[in-house]
This record gives C-alpha cells, sequence and structure tokens, in this order.
C-alpha cells in the first residue's frame, strides 16, 4: 500500500491556519473559559459542583490542546513565517485566561477537609481524575492570592513564553556553509537541515566539515542565545522562589510524579555503568577508520562494513515493517499502527523549510494524534516512527477516559515511545541476512542507549549546573561553554576527543517555557521501557492486556507507584536500573564479538 507522507490537518480545522472553524473555536473556548469562571467565583465546595466544574474545565483544556496541536502542525511545515506569531499569541492569552479561574478552582478544593475531600473525589463521577484533583488540591497551597497569581501568568506571555518563542526566531534564521568532500563542492544548508546531517552523514570527512560549521555557526549567535536563555531560566527561578519551591528540581521532580531518591538512583546505575560505552567507541573508531572521537561521530553511520550495503528503505516499506513487528507483540498496537498511516496522522516528507526533530501531540477534541518528523530512508528512521507511533498508542488507550486522566508525564510517556522503538530495532538486528548487515543495525540499535545514558545526561549535568549558578546571577557565554565542555566530559567519560561546547546554544530542549529539565525523563522512560520489555518475554501472550493496563494507569498514581503495581519493582533501588544497563552490556559484547573479522 502507498501511505501519503503529509498529513491531515484539515479534519481538525477545515481551510488552512485561518480556518473558519478555528476562528469559531477560539470564540468558543474563550466563553467557556468566562462561564468556568464566573461559575467558580459563584462556587461553594459539593461533590456536584466540583464535578460540573471539572467537566467544563476538561472541555477547555481539550479545546485549547486541538487549537495548539493545530497551529503548531502549519507552523511545524513552515517553520520560521511569522504568520503563525498572532494564532500562538492569542491561543497564549486563552491559557492565561484560563488560568486564572483554574487556580481559584484549586484553592476551592482546599475549602474542605481532608477527609470530606476524600469522600467528594472518590464520589461517582470523580472516582476517574480523584488523583489528579489531589494533584491540584496539593498545588493550591503554594498558591499565592489571586491577583499576585494574573499577574505572573500574564507577564509569563512576555516573559518565559516569548524568550522561548524568540529562540525558535534565532534558529530559524540561522545557516550555514559546509563542503561535502567527496565532490569537493560547498553547499548551504539551514540549522535543522545540519542537524539532520551530523546524524546520518556517512563520509567522516564531511560529517566533521558540518560539525566545525555547525558549532561556529552556534558561536556567532551565542550573545543572542545566551541573553534567551539567561532570561528564560531567571523568570523561571524566580517564579519557583515565589512558589516556595525549595530547588530548581522539586518543580521538575513534581512533574513527572517521580522523587529524588528515584532520580539519584536511575543517576548512580548510569555512572556505574559508562565504562561499558569505552570498547564499543574504540572498536567503533576502528571500524570507521578514525583518529578521535568528536560529537558527531557519537551515531555516525557504520559503512563499508564486509560487503555489506545499506540500501535506503521506502517510506511504505517501513511502514509495513513497523506494522508487522508491533503485530508479534500487541495486534491492537499493530491495528492502531495501519490505521494512524492510512488516515494520514502522520507528516514525514522530507523537504526545505520545516521545523528539525520529530514530536507526537494528541488532537483531544477528535481524540486522535498527529506526528511531526522528517523521513530520509536511513537504518534508523523506521524506529523513529515507532517511537512516535508509541506516544500516539498510549494516547489512543486513554480516550474513553477524562481528559485529566490522560495527564501522563513526560518520563513515563517516554516508556511507551522507546518501547515501540525497541521492538523495531530488534526486529531489525534478528532480520539481518549477514554477519555484517547485523554489525550495522546492532549499531544503529546502539543510538539510544548512547543518547540515555551519555547525551541526556551531559544534558542533565549542564542544566543542574547553569541553574545552580544563574541563581546568582547571569551566565556568560563564555561560561556557559565551559559548563557544557565539563558536561561532556563527565557525562562521556572522557570518550570524545572533540566536544560540542555550544550544544546548550543550539539544543532546542533547553529553552523550552513548560518543560524544566527536558532530559532525565527520557533516560527514566528508557530503562522503565527495558523493564517492561523483560517482562515482555515472560508474560507472552498475556503481555497486551497487562501492558495496556499499565498505561492507562501512568496519570493515576506516582511513578513509584505505577513501577510497583504493575512491574513488582522499587525504583528507589539501583536493581531494576541495572537490569536496562545490562540489556546495553549484552548488545555491547555481540557487537565487539562480531566486529573482530571486519577490523
Amino acid at each position: 500500500m502507498t501511505y501519503s507522507q503529509t498529513w491531515d490537518l484539515e479534519s481538525i480545522y477545515p481551510g488552512g491556519i485561518n480556518s473558519p472553524k478555528l476562528m469559531a473555536k477560539y470564540d468558543l473556548v474563550a466563553e467557556q473559559i468566562h462561564s468556568f469562571a464566573e461559575a467558580v467565583d459563584q462556587a461553594e465546595a459539593s461533590a456536584e459542583t466540583i464535578a460540573n466544574l471539572s467537566d467544563l474545565a476538561q472541555s477547555i483544556g481539550s479545546g485549547l490542546g486541538t487549537i495548539n496541536i493545530f497551529i503548531n502542525g502549519w507552523a511545524s511545515v513552515d517553520y520560521g513565517n511569522s504568520i503563525y506569531s498572532p494564532h500562538f499569541d492569542k491561543l497564549g492569552k486563552l491559557f492565561v485566561d484560563f488560568s486564572a479561574p483554574l487556580n481559584k478552582f484549586q484553592k476551592l478544593l482546599l475549602t474542605l477537609d481532608d477527609s470530606s475531600f476524600e469522600r467528594v473525589i472518590h464520589s461517582e463521577r470523580l472516582t476517574d481524575i480523584a488523583f489528579y484533583l489531589s494533584e491540584l488540591r496539593t498545588n493550591a497551597k503554594r498558591l499565592l492570592d489571586d491577583d499576585t497569581e494574573s499577574l505572573i501568568n500574564q507577564l509569563d506571555l512576555d516573559g518565559q513564553q516569548a524568550w522561548s518563542k524568540h529562540y525558535d526566531t534565532i534558529s530559524a534564521s540561522l545557516s550555514m556553509n559546509y563542503t561535502d568532500t567527496e565532490d569537493g563542492k560547498t553547499r548551504h544548508i539551514s540549522a535543522g537541515q545540519a542537524l539532520n546531517m551530523l546524524d546520518g552523514e556517512a563520509n567522516n570527512d564531511t560529517r566533521a566539515n558540518i560539525m566545525a560549521n555547525y558549532e561556529k555557526m552556534w558561536s556567532n549567535a551565542e550573545n543572542l542565545t545566551a541573553d534567551t536563555l539567561n532570561h528564560l531560566a531567571g523568570f523561571r527561578l524566580t517564579n519557583q522562589k515565589a512558589h516556595n519551591r525549595k530547588n530548581h528540581l522539586e518543580q521538575p521532580l513534581e512533574m513527572n510524579r517521580m522523587s529524588q531518591a528515584t532520580l539519584d538512583a536511575m543517576w548512580r546505575v548510569v555512572d556505574d555503568n559508562k565504562s561499558m560505552f569505552k570498547p564499543y567507541f574504540d572498536r567503533k573508531k576502528q571500524l570507521l577508520g578514525l583518529k578521535d572521537i568528536g560529537w558527531q561521530d557519537q551515531v555516525a553511520p557504520l559503512t563499508n562494513i564486509g560487503d555489506y550495503q545499506p540500501e535506503e528503505v521506502s517510506y511504505d516499506d517501513a511502514a509495513a515493517f513497523i506494522i508487522e513487528q508491533f503485530g508479534k507483540f500487541s495486534p491492537k498496537m499493530a491495528s492502531f499502527a495501519k490505521m494512524a498511516f492510512e488516515k494520514r496522522w502522520i507528516e514525514s516528507e522530507n523537504r526545505p523549510g520545516k521545523q528539525p526533530g520529530g514530536y507526537m501531540e494528541s488532537v483531544p477534541d477528535l481524540q486522535e494524534s498527529r506526528i511531526f518528523l522528517t523521513y530520509t530512508g536511513s537504518v534508523n528512521d523506521a524506529a523513529t516512527i515507532a517511537h512516535e507511533l508509541g506516544h500516539a498508542f498510549h494516547s489512543a488507550q486513554l480516550t474513553d477516559l477524562p481528559l485529566w486522566r490522560d495527564a501522563y508525564a513526560m518520563n513515563v510517556a517516554e516508556t511507551a515511545s522507546t518501547f515501540a522503538e525497541l521492538i523495531v530495532n530488534d526486529a531489525n538486528v534478528r532480520g539481518a541476512k549477514s554477519d555484517a548487515e547485523k554489525l550495522v543495525l546492532l549499531d544503529a540499535k546502539m543510538t539510544n542507549p548512547i543518547a540515555m545514558f551519555l547525551n541526556i545526561h551531559a544534558r542533565f549535568l549542564f542544566e543542574d549546573a547553569f541553574y545552580q549558578e544563574r541563581k546568582n546571577g547571569v551566565v556568560t557565554p563564555q561560561r556557559l561553554n565551559e559548563l557544557m565542555d565539563d558536561a561532556q566530559k563527565n557525562a562521556f567519560d572522557g570518550i570524545l576527543d572533540v566536544r560540542h561546547p555550544h550544544f546548550w546554544s543550539s539544543k532546542l530542549h533547553f529553552f523550552i517555557d513548560s518543560v524544566p529539565f527536558y532530559n532525565f525523563p527520557y533516560t527514566f522512560g528508557y530503562l522503565f521501557s527495558a523493564g517492561i520489555y523483560a517482562q515482555v518475554q515472560k508474560d507472552g501472550a498475556d503481555f497486551e492486556d497487562k501492558y495496556i493496563a499499565l498505561l492507562r494507569d501512568t496519570a493515576n498514581m506516582t511513578s513509584e507507584e505505577l513501577a510497583k503495581k504493575h512491574l513488582g519493582v522499587d525504583l528507589t533501588q539501583p536493581d531494576f536500573w541495572q537490569a536496562g544497563a545490562n540489556l546495553i552490556q549484552k548488545d555491547i559484547d555481540e557487537f565487539l564479538t562480531l566486529s573482530e573479522q571486519f577490523i
């Protein structure tokens, strides 16, 4: 079957970015927010009142989420076009207008004593969202007076949110030249194109040339990006302090519903197992014919291995492979993936003007999802599609539940996506027709553990150090480079001979306003999914129902409670995390054994 590589946004709101139905939705959501605000002002806490207000709040949240994916979808395929700015501004103001009555709703929950609150949230209409309501009530204890909270949210539009959007403007405007060493020609590419090429370029010299010019490009922008990062972080720290946060990690940990003890246990295991990557990179250096390993070589593809020549995989073949492999673990996953391809939920065409990277976002009003990425035909691309489909499958398991039961945290969100990616990567390795092909596919599979154990850890170490220093004042670009270089030395345990000190400037995740510390949840999700994958081997045919049951609980308890209930493990202890590290060691051992014949 031939699948379209452009997505369907028209079924959300027909007529493009200025769709009349979008304009009508803006008006409807604004009216709902007004009604919600009036109702909260007059409310007295009771089961019926809280249930009615919760229903209306969730309807508003669904509308805002649907508008968001629609605007973001258009902006992602037309990156840097200022036509979308008024829409983002209008949506941002709706979020701010909603935040004030939502804060009052949270405070309304505090008017009930503990026993009355427990009785109310376990009434028939509220049972499904009891956990979320409890979180809202806990958060209410941090809230300042209504006028102050309203002012903070208003200022956020031209504060944290504005700085985040400013980074997008900077990034979209950057471009660079590089020299293709195979034909000697100089080519001009955008920052997004350069990032994609760094991961996929096979020629060592060309890849190094791209990296050198990429680092230089971000160096030229460092004053702008340093201002942006400092002011974004300064706003966040001020806001956290005003709400009695003890430190800069408290909020991201709460957002991921996990404890400091769990985070510490995970990073301790990561640190204790980094030495296993050294022999892998030493061997990879030999196979690539490199004297040194640079930042650009982390996931460089292997070429000229025996007589194996990687073939470009068509999009349709990748889709068929994903559906087939999902079906071996879960018929429901396979059926869902097939539907997503057929209904054009996926934007994958490789063309200029697109935002770099990939994502999945829900369309709450339609109970659908949309997936954004750029498919180039490389060996890793099928796994990228599978990753985003894993997110979408997760969301699809919750569509019969209230919206507030769909509010799962980033760390468990990355579990479903990484699990789906693992299925495809393992299938690729198993299906190899020769030792050379298997070696290439094993190396491609190593992309994830390298990212989760080394690259992501460097991001965390940098951000942790940066926020420590930012509390005392603005951090200069030169100091930011030093912090990043130190983080990469530490996280990669000395493996990298050439590092990327301007990674803090080039990485979008550091500039996202809505999610502080957009890093450690990835490592959590990777290792958590490894635990689930191990359980698959034991449960066999019973796996699908157990997996879906776990996904349906992801917004209904803490991470520790989820792991205990569905996997029977304690996340604050190293054993669970070490099991994931052992799987990586197994792949490295096989890689080293298999590669001996090719050096």
